[in-house]
């Protein structure tokens, strides 16, 4: 597999959807770390990712004055949008940017996400012509993360191409899987998944016309919607550290220890 070094001329695109009003942490995007608002701290390492444009797509006229005070590029999308991928979607639109281009899904509560991986997660998805979207993963070495039901899990092809998406432990080890034990089956590994996606901009626009599949309704995973209809998503193993996402006030805490210390 390349690395970015060997695709320095690769071009791709980077959209941070970015909503104000969240259920579990309202105004998320502007909470501040180290004395600028997290969606800056986001912003910042992805002009960092050797992207053509990197641009804050939101509903919220709070996040447009960030943008307009830190000379970010941003786009005006619907309010009504049920997930990232929707609003994403409809940047494209508004961006017009080509079918065949590669545009980066980056999570705007990833204030420490390594640039490294969102040109990883770009060069992927260029090097693998069959793929429809790539994303990556990590090994999990951890029981508590094994067994949370927050941490989404992936099993992988022979390619290393997803199967399975959960939030269940997957594989299930029939004879040693372990619920209560501090170590891990030799027969298997485990994986989680990382976050962040890759799309080329036609199969994008299709993703979001496809109803909800049953089966990423029950695990609140959109990624199965891809894998019901028939769409291929290749998973690559990080090179590098993965980010800590900030979901509640307690994970803001802990980047803010991370980023001060």
């Amino acid at each position: 597999m390349k690395t970015p070094q060997d695709n320095i001329m690769l071009h791709f695109h980077v959209i941070i959807p970015a909503r104000y009003a969240s259920t579990r942490f309202p105004g998320k995007p502007l909470a501040i770390i180290a004395g600028k608002p997290m969606l800056q701290h986001v912003y910042e390492r992805a002009l960092q990712s050797g992207a053509d444009d990197v641009v804050i797509a939101t509903d919220d006229d709070r996040i447009v004055e960030l943008c307009k005070k830190i000379n970010a590029p941003f786009c005006m999308t619907s309010e009504h949008h049920q997930s990232g991928t929707d609003r994403l979607a409809e940047a494209v639109t508004i961006l017009n940017y080509a079918d065949d281009a590669i545009v980066v899904n980056v999570q705007g509560d990833e204030p420490l996400i390594p640039p490294a991986i969102i040109q990883q997660t770009a060069v992927n998805l260029d090097c693998n012509k069959i793929a429809d979207i790539s994303t990556l993963c990590e090994p999990i070495k951890d029981i508590v993360q094994l067994n949370s039901p927050n941490i989404a899990k992936v099993v992988l092809d022979k390619h290393k191409y997803a199967l399975y998406f959960s939030r269940a432990p997957i594989p299930w080890d029939r004879d040693n899987f372990p619920l209560a034990t501090n170590s891990f089956s030799p027969l298997t590994g485990y994986n989680k998944h990382i976050g962040i996606f890759a799309y080329r901009v036609e199969f994008l626009k299709k993703f979001v016309t496809w109803k909800p599949a049953p089966l990423e309704l029950v695990e609140r995973l959109e990624q199965l919607r891809a894998l019901y209809y028939g769409a291929k998503i290749y998973v690559d193993t990080v090179y590098n550290i993965s980010a800590i996402g900030v979901d509640t006030e307690a994970d803001l805490a802990k980047v803010r220890a991370l980023v001060e210390s």
